[in-house]
């Protein structure tokens, strides 16, 4: 890495962490925004992953007028984090524009990436586009029938990330869900560190986002990957600790009010694998949405590993009790659907 290069990555990250903090002092100050939203421009894939559900094989891109006016929206709401996942997004052929859009609003940009895309000149695209988080999960060592995202197929792309990256970058090994071996987790975590990135360890969950129990020899490697996690905000708090263990989380799920998905088409769900609830649309989701669904007890909560929705509700785990409600069911107009 170059002198110029590596003091324009500590400008940014100083930078960046002020921004953060100020993320969090708004969100304990008002409930009625949200903290994180991931928006979704491609549901196109070029991979397969035996486990993901997030994914086709045929969607075009979101045009990027459409997108402008969602990112507008969000930045509306008073989003301090838009996350742009997918699908892959780098498949988008506007994706700078994008984040360009996310960053003038004042908002936070971050991207989610299978980094198969990744050359020495996108990274530096993005440098410009101002990107602040990248994340890459890489599921084994070598390729396999459950996952192709392997340190293998990426070490060259992470070494350019670790070459040319003005922004911060964060490796997510994982274990659980029919990886073949749970200790080609602590390989991909020493290497994300050894190449100066953050390194955190995720559970595969379910079709339906829901625990499957680990092994003992797959619990001893996540406890060893903890143990080697950076202490951050968004890591203080035990949800991964009791779903390592098979243990119920009792917590309150704050999906479609401190956090957002909003996929392709527009319309905000609960999360990734939740998708249908409450599925309106982006365009006219308003605060009273917000403070609806911020004391909406979600049924899925208990044993939900979505580490995200887990991260932006920790700073609301003291305030805010909810209650079952009855939602309106995307299904068909006019149905209505309890939430138990």
């Amino acid at each position: 890495m170059g002198n110029s290069t590596g003091l324009r990555r500590k400008v940014k990250a100083m930078h960046r962490r002020s921004r953060e903090w100020k993320m969090i002092a708004k969100a304990l100050v008002s409930t009625d925004h949200p903290i994180l939203a991931h928006l979704i421009p491609m549901r196109r894939c070029n991979l397969d992953c035996a486990y993901c559900n997030e994914y086709d094989k045929t969607s075009n891109p979101v045009p990027l007028e459409t997108m402008f006016r969602r990112v507008d929206k969000l930045a509306e709401l008073g989003t301090t984090i838009v996350t742009i996942s997918g699908g892959e997004p780098l498949l988008h052929p506007e994706l700078d524009d994008i984040i360009r859009r996310v960053r003038s609003r004042g908002v936070i940009s971050g991207m989610i990436t299978n980094g198969y895309l990744l050359t020495a000149d996108r990274i530096q695209r993005l440098n410009r586009a101002g990107l602040e988080h990248m994340q890459i999960s890489i599921d084994n060592v070598k390729p396999d029938d459950v996952s192709k995202k392997s340190l293998k197929t990426l070490d060259k792309k992470l070494q350019l990330l670790a070459k040319h990256a003005e922004f911060h970058v964060n490796i997510n090994s994982v274990v659980g869900g029919g990886i073949h071996d749970p200790h080609d987790a602590m390989v991909v975590g020493n290497r994300a560190v050894e190449l100066g990135f953050t390194s955190t360890v995720g559970i595969i969950h379910n079709g339906d986002g829901q625990l499957m129990p680990l092994g003992e020899t797959e619990r001893e490697v996540y406890h060893a990957m903890k143990a080697m996690e950076k202490g951050s905000y968004a890591r203080i708090n035990g949800f991964q600790d009791n779903i390592a263990a098979g243990r119920p989380n009792d917590w309150r799920c704050r999906a479609g009010a401190r956090y957002l998905y909003v996929c392709e088409d527009g319309l905000v769900h609960y999360c990734s694998q939740q998708r249908g609830y409450p599925a309106k649309p982006l365009e006219q989701y308003n605060v009273e949405d917000i403070r609806r669904e911020y004391v909406t007890e979600k049924s899925c909560a208990p044993h939900c590993t979505v580490s995200c929705v887990h991260q932006v509700s920790v700073l609301d785990r003291w305030r805010g009790p909810q209650k079952k409600t009855v939602t309106p069911s995307p299904a068909e107009d006019g149905e209505l659907v309890q939430i138990q």
